[in-house]
């Protein structure tokens, strides 16, 4: 298996393991207001997401920025905390341009918020390697793949519970929301810095 492979599996892996739920939970909280025929939005939003993480995962790599663990593990589940509140307040089949810009600019933020979380466990992973370009993309590319991945099943689950079962849609935001407002805030709880 090449470098390549071996970290693009790790990212995948890593997105996709549900020891890391909150990630899961983060995602499926983004994707909660979306219909399916929205999914341009959401592959935008999951994407700034992807860049913010990138971001602060390539500067903590190589050791440019350190935060303290503590405060990343609370700002993480207060992350999915707001982005469910937002849900759960505003109505946005009625959002304009500007309230999902500001959804975007926000996914961006929080992203790197994120990226920081995954830094300790990639730098543990690359040890003493020479070159941390490519295991960085293939990683970060893997981890893309996976949110993709984790999109398309809770967008599908989403149709067959509005379009089968004939869910309200807002209804259903408020459930996906409300999961992650109680999961999230009880998460906070347990990692007060």
């Amino acid at each position: 298996m090449s470098v390549f492979e071996l970290y693009l599996r790790l990212g995948i892996d890593h997105i996709l393991d549900f020891q890391g739920y909150d990630h899961i939970l983060f995602i499926m909280t983004l994707c909660a207001v979306y219909r399916v025929k929205e999914w341009k939005k959401v592959l935008v939003l999951i994407t700034a997401f992807t860049l913010g993480h990138s971001t602060t995962l390539v500067l903590a790599s190589l050791k440019l920025i350190s935060i303290d663990t503590g405060l990343i593990e609370f700002l993480i589940p207060l992350t999915i905390f707001i982005t469910a509140l937002a849900n759960a307040i505003y109505r946005y089949e009625k959002a304009g341009r500007m309230l999902h810009l500001i959804k975007y600019l926000a996914a961006l933020f929080f992203g790197l918020i994120h990226g920081l979380g995954f830094s300790l466990y990639l730098r543990s992973l690359l040890g003493s390697a020479e070159s941390i370009v490519l295991p960085l993309f293939s990683f970060n590319l893997g981890i893309e793949i996976g949110q993709i991945m984790i999109v398309v099943f809770i967008m599908l689950v989403t149709w067959i519970i509005v379009n089968l079962f004939k869910s309200p849609r807002r209804e259903w935001n408020l459930v996906l929301s409300g999961v992650a407002l109680g999961i999230s805030f009880l998460l906070m709880m347990e990692r007060i810095p």
